[in-house]
């Protein structure tokens, strides 16, 4: 009887088998249940890091150095804290500070004013009410500039309605822009006009999730309007009152572009805010080092309204029983 050899494979098949099975448990690892949330999220993350981080960390170091843009051949210079400590020293940039805080108390105590008022409006059903819902939104759908540019043309003194609608009832042109007073209210009325519509939003969820057996109940009760209000439905948007002030606090803080193409700043320096005094010194004196230094400082104080809201949040809910 003969005996018969089994047939054995290539040397170039024997090779490259255990390259495969190799290959073939890495990627069964990589695929597996427990994986498969991380690697879906990497590819954002690593996006996050290069747009975001990276860009971020890099500023924050040349805020360290005295560097001009300008001048590429000049190395950066290590000064440490130096731009920190000359910003602070300020007085011009003191004086940015407080027209920022001018404009931020004024326009986000008119926001939620009239976005109270226009949710109070807005909750009851009454014909139309869809159509001027939508006028009233529509500003928030503009870009910051299309803003700035719309008021500019409603302000400018020979053909702008405004001025215009004044002299009607005045019978003397009237100048908007000219003194520093009525430049700063007419950019927080800018401002105002278009994020009340985001904080009537805000108020409108909340007066609407309010259960209508707590005012009938009231009725019964004989409560007034004053006592309904502070009692079933100011509890209801109080939070979000908080949250729309965190958000337009922190947003107009921040506030460049209705200023610039209002005003530019003037007439001087009188309504030239925080961020329109760092981009001049960014992009017109090219001072890197000192504009990332208050890019920072900007930063800190965002980060400071923050952690305020955060602490009065947390306040609010340790008192209640």
């Amino acid at each position: 009887m003969t005996h018969i050899q089994p047939l054995s494979p290539p040397p170039e098949t024997i090779a490259a088998t255990p390259m495969r099975r190799s290959a073939r448990g890495f990627l069964g690892w990589l695929m597996a249940p427990e994986r498969r949330g991380p690697l879906l999220v990497a590819p954002a993350i690593a996006t996050l890091v290069i747009v975001n981080v990276f860009p971020l960390l890099w500023s924050y170091g040349l805020s360290f150095f005295n560097y001009n843009a300008k001048r590429i051949a000049v190395p950066p210079r290590w000064v440490g804290l130096a731009n920190y400590t000359d910003l602070f020293s300020d007085a011009d940039v003191w004086g940015r500070f407080v027209n920022t805080a001018v404009i931020v108390i004024g326009s986000v105590t008119l926001q939620l004013i009239v976005g109270f008022l226009l949710a109070l409006l807005f909750a009851r059903e009454f014909p139309l009410r869809r159509y001027l819902l939508m006028l009233v939104l529509a500003p928030m759908m503009l870009s910051l500039s299309a803003v700035g540019v719309f008021f500019k043309l409603f302000y400018e003194p020979t053909f702008g309605f405004i001025p215009r609608l004044v002299q009607e009832f005045t019978g003397q042109p009237v100048v908007i822009l000219d003194t520093p007073v009525k430049a700063m209210a007419a950019i927080v009325c800018a401002d105002a006009w278009m994020w009340s519509p985001f904080v009537m939003l805000l108020v409108l969820a909340g007066l609407v999730s309010v259960p209508k057996y707590l005012y009938e109940a009231a009725e019964i009760d004989r409560a007034g309007a004053w006592r309904r209000f502070r009692t079933i439905t100011f509890p209801y948007i109080r939070s979000l009152l908080l949250l729309a002030l965190l958000f337009r606090t922190i947003e107009t803080f921040k506030i460049f572009d209705v200023p610039y193409v209002l005003t530019e700043g003037g007439p001087g320096t009188s309504t030239e805010t925080v961020s329109v005094y760092l981009f001049r010194v960014a992009f017109n004196y090219f001072q890197t080092g000192r504009a990332s230094a208050l890019g920072y400082i900007v930063l800190f104080g965002v980060i400071v309204l923050t952690s305020l809201y955060l602490y009065a949040i947390q306040t609010r809910r340790s008192e209640q029983p």
